[in-house]
């Protein structure tokens, strides 16, 4: 008796999802990559996490193989040519993703769908750009259209519930639709796949830190904002059990660091659980997270909230101050910031080994030259942040600024690249383009000069905080916006640039200039980088040895009072700062009597 011949399986069909998060031109029209960077992407984890969930679920049938490709264009140089050959060469079936794609970003997105277009794939686009101006706007900006006619498929909203599985089935079967509208759609996220990308990935990334979210949704109304107008303003959640999938699951890759990407941590309303289940975590398996949060300046007023925050791992605090000036939070829709409560809220944090850094927009209506030199030596004498990032005043595409200036017709920069907060797109009802942009230059001069950068780190060794990170994140908030004009977040290790790459409008360099003067330039950044580093570490030594550096305390770092509304700028010298002070005054005496009712 003859055994029968063994039938080979059936080779399985390949179909390639590649999901590219790109990065913006940076001034010379070169794509800004490096070969480290700051943060890594939480929409490209995001949708990683769902592309694992379709390859596990077999979508397209269990005789296709679906292979799964991540990249983010802010370290990596993409070569649209060599993904072409791959994708050919194992059958010619895939969807090329672009997401999260930003306003400054969209540029360089539809620039890198042409050799994908070119090659017959498709290419589906989407993130807070697309998303925020079909939310917005009553009419097709021009730029949108013009990608839509080149073939490039849009997906609006967010892409739970199966939504991808759609996309993909289409871009499979040869069929993709020109739009995916599924604004105004929110998913539940409890129970969805979990955000996560590759260790080979992160590792990419400065300290190795990955993302995710546990919540999505504000229920406040700053007309600067875009989250309200694409995520909306119901808040939705993912469970602890959620959570401790991604903790586990990255921990299994080495990854303990995360940026949580929430916009308000503080007001997700299951924080109690899940700080409860980072907690357990830390103790049990003696996982040694180390998380940054987003919270708002009322965040010390939750019970417990900051004590069991720093104990689930929170180590770096981002807190949206925006102003310090009453008059612009309440014109821009931010009147939950009260300036009463910033000193008390810092303070609360300061009692814990916890990095602050805050945002500060300028440009607000009530902004002049005059007031934002005094804000800032205001800032630096009386609140204790550690570190702070200044942004222009910008109408990005799917906020109500945007949708009121677009709708009115006033004038707004052409080129969607410079819609990254760090350069003046718009003009000031009270200064002039000249002077609103000196302002900006000098806010990041006077916060990150040299004497008070060492009374920063006067105040952390005082206050027993994270001298090495403080040193570090200094150091790195000095070098790009002074040095390189570079927004912090933005900025990275060593930037590589591809000759090839640069954009479209910008002329081609030839060799012989492209090399040496790339060279040139980054040896002289790092060089600039390497000594602020050294000088910090000499200003950082000097004070370790002094024997009474924690003795030490200003305006910033002692305790609130009652006083302070009388003896603090914040309070005498700032517009608003009086009408603030009395209406603290009538809230507190409110109180008791609401209390009682």
């Amino acid at each position: 008796m003859h055994a029968s011949p063994e039938v080979a399986p059936p080779e399985r069909e390949i179909f390639h999802l590649i999901l590219i998060t790109p990065t913006k031109y940076d001034e010379d029209g070169y794509p800004l990559v490096w070969w480290r960077s700051v943060l890594p992407s939480n929409s490209l984890a995001a949708l990683n996490g769902l592309g694992r969930d379709c390859q596990e679920r077999h979508i397209l049938g269990s005789e296709v193989e679906i292979r799964l490709t991540a990249i983010d264009e802010a370290n990596r140089i993409i070569r649209p040519k060599q993904i072409i050959e791959m994708i050919r060469r194992d059958g010619g079936k895939a969807l090329i993703g672009l997401v999260g794609v930003q306003s400054n970003q969209f540029p360089r997105a539809v620039d890198l769908a042409q050799p994908f277009l070119e090659a017959g794939l498709p290419v589906c686009l989407g993130g807070f750009h697309v998303s925020g101006c079909f939310a917005m706007l009553s009419e097709t900006p021009p730029e949108i259209q013009a990608a839509m006619d080149q073939g490039i498929s849009l997906f609006l909203g967010e892409a739970e519930e199966g939504r991808l599985d759609q996309v993909l089935k289409d871009a499979y079967a040869g069929r993709l639709q020109p739009i995916y509208n599924y604004l105004g759609k929110l998913p539940n996220i409890a129970g969805a796949p979990i955000p996560i990308l590759d260790d080979t990935d992160i590792k990419r990334t400065m300290g190795w830190i990955s993302s995710f979210d546990v919540g999505r949704g504000c229920p406040y109304k700053c007309s600067f904002c875009t989250i309200i107008n694409v995520h909306g303003r119901k808040s939705r959640f993912r469970s602890a059990q959620d959570l401790e999938r991604i903790i586990l699951e990255n921990d299994a890759q080495g990854i303990r660091q995360f940026f949580v990407t929430d916009d308000n941590l503080a007001r997700n309303q299951n924080w109690p659980e899940l700080f409860d289940t980072l907690i357990r975590l830390r103790e049990e398996r003696g996982i040694e997270l180390e998380l940054s949060v987003q919270v708002d300046t009322r965040c010390h007023q939750i019970p417990g909230f900051i004590a069991k925050a720093t104990a689930a791992g929170v180590n770096t605090v981002f807190i949206g101050l925006e102003n310090i000036n009453p008059d612009n939070l309440a014109a821009t829709g931010k009147a939950q910031n009260r300036i009463t409560d910033y000193r008390e809220m810092l303070l609360a944090w300061k009692q814990y080994p916890v990095t602050i850094c805050a945002g500060y927009i300028i440009g607000l209506p009530f902004d002049t030259k005059e007031s934002l030199m005094r804000d800032v030596e205001i800032i630096k004498r009386e609140l204790a942040i550690d570190h702070i990032f200044f942004t222009m005043l910008t109408p990005l595409p799917g906020s109500a600024d945007h949708a009121q200036l677009y709708q009115s017709g006033e004038w707004m920069d052409p080129d969607l690249t410079r819609y990254n907060t760090n350069f003046r797109v718009i003009h000031h009802g009270r200064m002039s383009d000249e002077e609103w942009e000196e302002s900006y230059r000098q806010m990041w001069r006077r916060y990150y000069s040299w004497e008070h950068m060492t009374r920063m780190l006067r105040r952390a060794h005082a206050l027993r905080g994270d001298i090495r990170k403080t040193r570090n994140y200094l150091g790195w908030y000095h070098h790009f916006p002074i040095n390189l004009g570079l927004h912090p977040l933005e900025g990275g290790l060593v930037q590589l640039r591809s000759r090839v790459d640069r954009r479209p409008s910008r002329p081609r360099e030839h060799p012989l200039v492209f090399y040496p003067k790339y060279f040139f330039r980054e040896a002289r950044n790092m060089l600039t980088f390497w000594r602020i580093v050294q000088r910090m570490r000499k200003i950082d030594a000097r004070i370790a040895a002094d024997p009474e550096r924690f003795d030490y305390r200003d305006e910033a770092i002692t305790p609130p009072s009652e006083q302070d509304f009388d003896d603090l700028a914040l309070f005498k010298d700032t517009r608003g700062g009086r009408e603030a002070v009395a209406k603290a005054a009538e809230r507190k005496a409110a109180a008791p009597r609401r209390r009682v009712a």
